[in-house]
This record gives structure tokens, C-alpha cells and sequence, in this order.
């Protein structure tokens, strides 16, 4: 159920994947690079990885190199990592419709930032390939510091002096840890994820632009 918000928020932080974007076919296409380099025969589908966006590393990890000892799987990663952002630099994902100009109209009244589950460089460049690194004030990825969500959250507020934050997330995962910042959430409802528990949700980025430019008037 929807809620009002009972101050102004003095920064809008934004996760990426189900968010922003749809980079899921690089990342799976990463993975499948890194098997024919090295002459394997298995083979990752985007529909596979899609369930398990949002997770941290290791959890992400245990889904999709199940194969592999746990022990194992960081070492791989890193290297499917390096085919991932070849990809998404050559040819980047789908941006959402809405996220390019509201974006460009929210950072004319808000602080934008970016905290995801992702490697150390996705988000810098999904902002090269998007073009809106300009738009940003500040991120954070878990593959920086491999510390969970609301750590690099609360790492963030206190680094910029935010006392009024919103998350805008698309998981029930994202939702769980924004509890434990606390901080309203915001769900978008197009993502990967589901959630019942939110401070407002929103169909559409655009949406979601109307109402915080609302909200700044």
C-alpha cells in the first residue's frame, strides 16, 4: 500500500539492474564467454541468471557456478567478470523506457545516486554506456567492498550527509535490506522481483519522475 512520505527526500539512491536497466544478456553472455575460453560445454540462458539479479556475490555465485567448489567460484568470477564488462561497453543492455530523460529532470532538483549488488565496475559503466555518469553525485557496487546492501547505504548518507534518502529498488530483497537502514522504499514494478512491502510503487519510470518532481515543487 502506498504511503506518503513525510519529508522531501534530500537524495533519490537508485538500484541499477531491474531499476535503471536490463544488462542481464551481457552477463550471461559473459559467463558463456568464459566457458568457450576455456573449452566448456556449459552454457548459461539469460532467463537463468534473471531470478538471481540482486543477490550478493557469493549467493549469485552458488546459483549459477554450482558446479564449481565454493572455494573455487570467486577466482572464476572475477574472469567472467572482465567478459561482462567487454560487452556491456560493445553492447551495453536495455535502459528502461523513462530512466534517460527522468534521470536528466530528477538531478535538476535531487542528488542521484547508485548502490548495487553488482561487480566492482558495472555501474561505472553502465553510466559510460547509458551517458548519464554526468547525472550521478556518487555509487557504490558490493564487488568494491563485498559488504551488504544497507552497509553501503548507510556508507553513502553518511558520506554525503543525507537525512532524508529514498531507495528505489525493484526486488523484495532490496526491500529487506533498506529495512535495516531503514530508509523508505520505493518499488518499481517492471524489474526482476516482487514485493508487497513499500512506501509507493510505480509502474513506470516516468511514474516515478512525476511524483518526486511533484514532491520537489
Amino acid at each position: 500500500m502506498n504511503q506518503p512520505l513525510l519529508h522531501r527526500p534530500d537524495g533519490l539512491i537508485f538500484d541499477m539492474d531491474g531499476t535503471l536497466w536490463d544488462g542481464v544478456e551481457c552477463y550471461a553472455q559473459g559467463f558463456n564467454d568464459f566457458f568457450r575460453a576455456h573449452g566448456l560445454s556449459r552454457t548459461l540462458r539469460k532467463q537463468e541468471i534473471a531470478g538471481f539479479m540482486g543477490l550478493e556475490e557469493s549467493k549469485f555465485l552458488a546459483e549459477t557456478l554450482a558446479e564449481w567448489p565454493v572455494e573455487a567460484r570467486a577466482k572464476i568470477y572475477q574472469e567472467v567478470v572482465e567478459y561482462q564488462y567487454q560487452r556491456v561497453r560493445q553492447q551495453g543492455g536495455i535502459l528502461y523506457p523513462g530512466v534517460a530523460e527522468g534521470l536528466r529532470l530528477l538531478a535538476q532538483s535531487y542528488r542521484l545516486f547508485i548502490v548495487s549488488n553488482s561487480p566492482a565496475l558495472m555501474i561505472d559503466h553502465f553510466m559510460d554506456w547509458a551517458g548519464i555518469r554526468s547525472l550521478i553525485t556518487d555509487s557504490i557496487a558490493h564487488g568494491v567492498n563485498h559488504k551488504p546492501k544497507f552497509e553501503n547505504i548507510r556508507m553513502l548518507i553518511k558520506r554525503h550527509g543525507l537525512l532524508n534518502p529514498v531507495y528505489i529498488g525493484d526486488t523484495d530483497s532490496d526491500r529487506k535490506q533498506i529495512e535495516l537502514v531503514p530508509l523508505p522504499f520505493f518499488f518499481v514494478e517492471y524489474g526482476f522481483g516482487h514485493s508487497e512491502h513499500f512506501a509507493r510503487s510505480f509502474g513506470a519510470f516516468s511514474a516515478l519522475t512525476q511524483y518526486l518532481l511533484e514532491m520537489a515543487c
